[in-house]
């Protein structure tokens, strides 16, 4: 009986009947979170810095800084988010511009595996500045998606229930990315090198694909009349909105100081400590998958009750330390990038959810794709380029001048240098956050001290219950 009620029971229904919804509403929030799930797909394979593509730029004989300017490309690209945001602002052509602009960007991925199949004789340099030309395209024509379908379910989701329809959909991108991360895992492991990712990037632009057809099925809903203003004003306007501002230089700075390392991880697992596809898949992409299947919608709550600056400050603190783990590597040994993405992604998922959060709920109705695009230009350049580029140049450097040459290597110094700047930064720029709850971040702690007690106790109920019957019939 418990098992029949567990299945019937479905979260996002009970929030729709609760916001009293709308059947096109419902159904196109349900679109929405089909293709976000397809989109998490494409992400998994498609993107600067995932295994697919490291991968391949391995193959093709890439640098330390070419993997850098791989997953910069698409961080410059969102600078044309801000004319995207001026365009739908002033049109309000959401639809038409994701089944255009967005679709091509996409199609383009199915191309990417194919790179050494249609140029086998040219060098490995020129295939190289192929696949870097292909993302470069495809990136600048995928800059109006996130101007698009992030105002676009502001619009749809009433603000009552908005985090916790966040919070749901993200658990749901947590269980694609445990269960296509194995899939991928498998075909890059399993498949010969001259096909293997001929037919991994065919699924991950498939995916992507599925992800702009489903907003065709949308409804389009605007909860401002078309703005025609101009991109300077409409810049100024956000750039004076102190407490947007806020979050932007708290995100920048832990951008930056995250992608100093983060970039450079997956190669260092995969060539210095000689980990596999799959067990890179695993200890990674898959532990944190899980981790954030769970740990997702308590912090949604948390947020409802403590507040999203409480969550975003101890979210981050303890997330910063996690990189550290990787000090203690060496060739073979997988707990270090088990335990940085287990203990890691239990808190940098709270980290996320508090940011797109508070994007929203900083940002008003009538200008919420200009502030969107400002965000993710500023974060995305003065962050996570600046970053992936400042580490990859100090890699380069460091190898250069044959420093770090011991057990404690290059990528260990430079994982040492991120979490030493990053740890302040953040709690720094967190601290200046609008607060939005009377709580403090220690009645959080407290909170989470006590959930965490209960939770141990519980279990540990559990397991006295079932083994006490065991060790009676021993004696």
């Amino acid at each position: 009986m418990r098992i029949k009620t567990y299945i019937r029971y479905n979260p996002i229904r009970e929030l729709y009947d609760e916001a009293r919804l709308p059947a096109d509403i419902r159904r196109s929030l349900n679109m929405i979170l089909l293709g976000n799930i397809c989109g998490t797909i494409w992400g998994i394979i498609c993107g600067g810095g995932t295994t697919s593509m490291i991968g391949l730029a391995t193959q093709m004989g890439a640098s330390d800084l070419h993997f850098g300017i791989l997953s910069a490309i698409p961080q410059v690209a969102a600078l044309l988010q801000i004319p995207f945001s001026v365009l739908v602002n002033r049109t309000h052509k959401r639809k038409q511009y994701m089944l255009t602009w967005g679709l091509f960007s996409r199609v383009l991925w199915l191309f990417f595996g194919l790179i050494p199949l249609v140029m086998p004789t040219a060098p490995a340099a020129m295939q190289l500045y192929s696949l870097i030309f292909l993302l470069g395209v495809s990136s600048c024509c995928g800059a109006v998606i996130n101007v698009c379908w992030f105002p676009w379910l502001s619009d749809l989701a009433p603000l009552r229930m908005r985090g916790r329809w966040m919070s749901i959909r993200e658990s749901f991108l947590a269980a694609a990315n445990v269960g296509f991360g194995l899939l991928t895992a498998y075909v890059l492991d399993s498949l010969p090198a001259d096909v293997r990712y001929i037919i991994i990037f065919l699924i991950g632009g498939a995916a992507g694909i599925i992800d702009m057809v489903c907003f065709g099925f949308c409804k389009e809903v605007y909860s401002a009349p078309p703005q025609k203003q101009r991109m300077d004003s409409a810049i100024l306007e956000v750039l004076r909105n102190k407490p947007f501002m806020n979050l932007i230089f708290m995100w920048t700075a832990w951008c930056f100081t995250a992608n100093l390392c983060a970039v450079y991880l997956t190669p260092y697992s995969m060539n210095e400590m000689g980990l596999s596809f799959m067990q890179i898949m695993l200890f990674s992409t898959i532990a944190a998958g899980v981790v954030s299947i769970f740990a997702m919608p308590r912090w949604g709550k948390m947020i409802d009750r403590f507040g999203s600056r409480n969550v975003m400050i101890v979210s981050s603190f303890a997330a910063a330390l996690t990189p550290l783990f990787y000090l203690f590597s060496s060739p073979g040994n997988i707990w270090p990038t088990l335990l940085h993405n287990t203990v890691g992604a239990a808190f940098w998922c709270g980290c996320n959810l508090t940011a797109s959060n508070m994007q929203l709920s900083c940002s008003p109705d009538q200008s919420r794709p200009m502030h969107i695009a400002v965000f993710s230009c500023i974060t995305a350049f003065a962050g996570t380029t600046l970053g992936s580029l400042t580490g990859g140049a100090l890699l380069e450097g460091w190898h250069g001048a044959a420093l770090f040459t011991g057990s404690f290597d290059r990528y260990k110094a430079l994982i040492l240098l991120s979490c030493a700047l990053r740890l302040p930064l953040a709690m720094f720029f967190a601290s200046r956050l609008t607060r939005d709850n009377e709580a403090a971040p220690r009645a959080l702690l407290s909170y989470m001290t006590h959930a965490v007690g209960h939770s141990f106790s519980s279990a540990a109920n559990a397991l006295r219950a079932v083994a006490s019957p065991i060790l009676r019939r021993a004696k």
